[in-house]
């Protein structure tokens, strides 16, 4: 019991809870607002697409790899899903469907380009960036899908709330629909890193490649599909994030890929690959929307707020860099000790 109780309270993510808490506490100080039920909703609702990215960018930096890529693809899942309900059909379903298909083609793209061409990760996801971008803006113009354009039945549905709760304007919030997408993709993420050969295949191959090979694990195939879940979660995301909106603008997520992977990196997943977590991811989440949210409260510029977060990337990824090194350099001095030790 004690060695269990002594592992929790070193764990990376009891260290991530306790300063979201601390984080929480302070802003909660400075201003009340941001522990009302309505505030709290909205950072739900306004990170749930940011959630199911990050699950999706988790599994692809475990491997070792990284998509820059990201704010590219789910732009233009939402256009080609905005375009699709303005211009072909408003059935739920079916949204779903093409939000999929289309984030499931461009992840699929980029895991076959990596697999194959054997180049690194963000060589290849930076030309893709450029190519997907390039691509969505020349095929529309770079015009928006407006709210009138979107079916009466897509947008009822993205208003809907569970659990009505009174705010103390007098209205009533509650719990998103669209915060079940985050919950199924939690589940489902968990379970494939968990309980599959293909959860396995992904911590091998980010721990050690060679070792992942010799192990049997078919490091293209992982590659390819890692790459191919991540789509996938981007094109829900891109749907949801149409049921939030009520319209689509191409160029709402320019940039947002590194708030995806500070997201990722601040739940404590080494940027190297091979460590990391879905209750990480979420807590990585939960304090960047925290921050993001209690600085607006705090009525500090939002430049400010793309300093923190860059701050946060370069502090995060220099601590995980530093604690692998020292972790080598102890290994290193022990396989010495050993060695001498059994020629003397």
């Amino acid at each position: 019991m004690q060695t269990k109780g002594f592992r929790f309270w070193r764990a990376k993510e009891f260290v991530i809870f306790v300063v979201l808490v601390i984080i929480c506490a302070i802003v909660t100080i400075v201003n009340p607002v941001f522990i009302h039920p309505s505030n709290l909703m909205d950072i739900l609702l306004t990170n749930t697409v940011l959630g199911m990215m990050a699950l999706g960018m988790l599994v692809v930096i475990l491997t070792g790899g990284i998509d820059v890529s990201v704010g590219a693809i789910i732009a233009t899942v939402t256009m080609i899903v905005g375009n699709f309900l303005a211009h072909v059909s408003g059935n739920l379903l079916l949204a779903f469907l093409v939000g999929a298909g289309s984030g499931a083609a461009l992840g699929l793209m980029n895991g076959l380009l990596i697999a194959k061409l054997k180049i690194h990760a963000i060589v290849v996801t930076l030309g893709t960036m450029s190519i997907i971008y390039g691509v969505m803006f020349l095929l529309t113009g770079g015009e928006w899908v407006t709210q009138e354009h979107i079916p009466e039945g897509f947008k009822s549905f993205g208003r809907i709330v569970f659990g009505h709760v009174k705010t103390t304007s007098g209205g009533t919030t509650g719990l998103p629909v669209q915060f079940l997408f985050l919950v199924a993709a939690v589940m489902v993420t968990w379970a494939l890193l968990r309980y599959t050969m293909f959860g396995r295949g992904v911590y091998a191959l980010g721990g050690n490649r060679i070792s992942a090979e010799r192990a049997g694990f078919r490091i293209d195939r992982i590659i390819v599909l890692v790459y191919l879940f991540e789509g996938i979660l981007i094109g829900f995301a891109g749907v949801v994030h149409t049921s939030i909106m009520r319209q689509v603008d191409p160029n709402a997520f320019n940039g947002f890929e590194l708030q995806v992977i500070a997201a990722v990196v601040l739940g404590g997943t080494s940027i190297l690959g091979g460590t990391g977590s879905v209750l990480g991811a979420i807590l990585g989440v939960a304090l960047i929307a925290v921050l993001n949210n209690g600085l607006i409260l705090m009525r500090v510029s939002s430049y400010w707020q793309q300093i923190v977060i860059g701050l946060v990337i370069v502090a995060a990824v220099s601590t995980d860099i530093v604690q692998k090194q020292r972790a080598e350099a102890r290994k290193t001095r022990v396989d010495v000790e050993i060695t001498e030790g059994a020629r003397s």
